[in-house]
């Protein structure tokens, strides 16, 4: 468009007022994403108040519970005096670890250090039970004579004390089991109950005053959210009234203009009236773009020859016209293996390769096609039926080439049926095409067959 005819284009520009409704629509949206990602955070903090806390509530159910399975298997052992509660009660100590892992993963967690120091506490009362428990086990363990040996080091570590040792054993069995079901041992329990129970008071009232924190900085962002979006939908109404205005009504001038195949009158916005000004260069070039996407819907984006499509409609063009044809089926020599072997990259270079090589072999005249994964065909038109030999003498050369690679690709081979026709494209040329490539791939594969339709054999 030349500088004159731009000078005398008169109208409002929708750029300049689409620049600012757009920068005004940026700025709220921002703001909107900015309070969004507030709200999102302020309910994270919400979901990580509660997850805490039933982490917290979790640990403090394994401490509880390690303790009571201790407590329980220390008893089941006083009352039963079957060893398989002292190993029992051991493998918890030393294996499980229920209450040392509740701690250690609390760490993790990140809590409060005060939350921390109190079930810290009641692992330290747990612990110091724990001592009351090992040497009541001793005592019993000794009342019953067993062999310390089978026991483990804690038990056979602890020394019993000089009046202790000098009971009989079942005074030694009668203090054991007034040092686990006694007063002092509950009171010990109830101690540790009670520690677990305030470290859970705390943690609810930490969760507590963290929704309350949460839930006020949420209500007072949803608030600014809301109008935000109240001032966008105010925006949003503008931008609808001036898109009637200046685009919806210079549109309709437009369609009927085409309707009637009538150039564009020259009206509406600035850009509207050159858009009318350079309708038919536009037009021009979308013309000359769907010629050049016809001709590439012809044509195997990979191997650059011709598709199947193409392939079809040219063999029925070819049944119109009584010429000599040679129909060639080509395929590729367990091309699977090589996919399978190197890759899908290598196997399209190998196919582009088998491509270049059959474009280089034939004729610039001849048509070469690929019409399936790893399957091409030729179709030579204009020739003497004697050139059997120089077919096959094509394909020996192209085998040859393929199965002594200079480029790094591995080796392959063509299996090649063909079929020659003195009247066109006939309507079984492709099965006898066909049928001789069956022969080829049943005789070991890498060589050519040629169906001589003169004498209805294949050869080769």
């Amino acid at each position: 468009m030349g500088n004159k005819e731009e000078k005398r284009i008169r109208g409002i520009r929708i750029r300049t007022v689409n620049y600012a409704m757009v920068l005004a629509a940026c700025i709220l949206y921002l703001l909107i994403i900015y309070a969004t990602a507030q709200v999102w955070m302020r309910y994270e903090a919400l979901v990580s108040a509660a997850e805490d806390y039933f982490v917290c509530e979790e640990r403090a159910s394994h401490v509880r519970e390690g303790s009571d399975y201790l407590t329980s298997q220390v008893r089941l052992y006083a009352v039963t005096m079957d060893p398989k509660y002292v190993e029992e009660y051991f493998t918890e100590l030393h294996t499980t670890r229920r209450r040392e892992n509740a701690l250690e993963s609390l760490v993790e967690e990140n809590i409060s250090q005060e939350a921390y120091n109190i079930l810290y506490t009641a692992l330290e009362h747990s612990n110091r039970l724990m001592e009351r428990e090992i040497y009541a086990m001793k005592l019993i363990s000794t009342a019953k004579g067993y062999d310390m040996a089978d026991f483990p080091e804690e038990i056979q570590s602890i020394e019993l004390m000089a009046e202790d040792a000098a009971l009989i054993p079942e005074k030694m069995i009668e203090k054991a089991e007034d040092m686990l079901f006694g007063p002092e041992y509950g009171a010990e329990k109830d101690l540790i109950r009670g520690q677990i129970s305030e470290f859970l008071a705390y943690t609810v009232e930490t969760t507590r005053q963290n929704q309350i924190k949460s839930f006020s900085h949420l209500s007072a962002i949803i608030l600014r959210q809301r109008v935000y979006i109240s001032i966008l939908f105010i925006l949003n109404i503008i931008t609808f009234i001036m898109v009637i205005q200046l685009i919806i009504r210079p549109l309709h001038v437009y369609i009927r203009c085409i309707k009637e195949d009538k150039r564009l009158e020259i009206t509406g916005s600035y850009e509207f009236r050159y858009l009318a000004l350079t309708y038919n260069d536009i037009y021009e070039i979308n013309a000359a773009n769907e010629a050049m996407l016809r001709r590439r819907a012809d044509y195997d984006p990979l191997t650059g020859v011709i598709n199947r499509g193409a392939f079809e409609q040219l063999h029925k063009a070819l049944r119109k016209r009584a010429i000599s044809v040679a129909l060639m089926i080509v395929d590729v020599d367990k091309f699977k293996e090589v996919n399978d072997k190197y890759g899908h990259v290598t196997g399209d270079k190998v196919l582009q390769k088998v491509a270049g090589i059959l474009k280089r072999n034939f004729r610039p005249q001849d048509f070469v096609a690929r019409i399936g994964g790893d399957e091409f065909a030729v179709i030579m038109t204009d020739i003497a039926l004697e050139q059997e030999t120089v077919i096959q003498e094509k394909v020996e050369k192209m085998n040859e080439e393929l199965k002594a690679p200079q480029d790094g690709l591995p080796a392959v081979s063509l299996s090649v049926g063909a079929a020659l026709s003195e009247s066109g494209f006939s309507d079984d040329l492709y099965r006898k095409a066909d049928s001789a490539l069956y022969r080829v791939k049943e005789n070991g594969r890498c060589g050519c067959a040629i169906f001589d339709e003169r004498i209805d054999v294949i050869r080769g």
